[in-house]
């Protein structure tokens, strides 16, 4: 098995519960990491023997302009696009991270994780 990390997606999004997230939103990162029997791009050096980067950036931001209350929901969202698309996946993991959440104090990230 191999792993594809894209790590770092910077994107500007609406999510949260709160009325001023809804409007003007806030700064997010996102990681994914799919694992994959990867031999056959690995020795033909094909694109459509992979899983196509582009693509994966594609779901990941479309997802991420549909608003949420829950970071945990766009997660989720990814995640199910990501192996509809790519189903030779066998381990698919999404990182959402919300960069300088409303919270009171200083608080740098929160971040939700899922995998299938």
């Amino acid at each position: 098995m191999t792993k594809i990390l894209i790590q770092g997606i910077k994107l500007h999004a609406c999510h949260g519960c709160l009325k001023e997230e809804a409007i003007v939103g806030g700064d997010y990162m996102v990681d994914i990491c799919m694992e994959a029997d990867l031999r056959k791009p690995a020795k033909s050096d094909k694109l459509e023997h992979t899983m196509d980067y582009v693509t994966v950036y594609e779901i990941v931001k479309k997802e991420m302009s549909i608003r949420s209350k829950l970071i945990e929901h766009v997660a989720k969202r990814m995640l199910d696009k990501l192996k509809k698309k790519f189903p030779k996946t066998s381990y698919i993991e999404v990182k959402v991270t919300k960069l300088n959440p409303p919270i009171p104090g200083e608080v740098e990230r929160v971040s939700v994780v899922i995998s299938e």
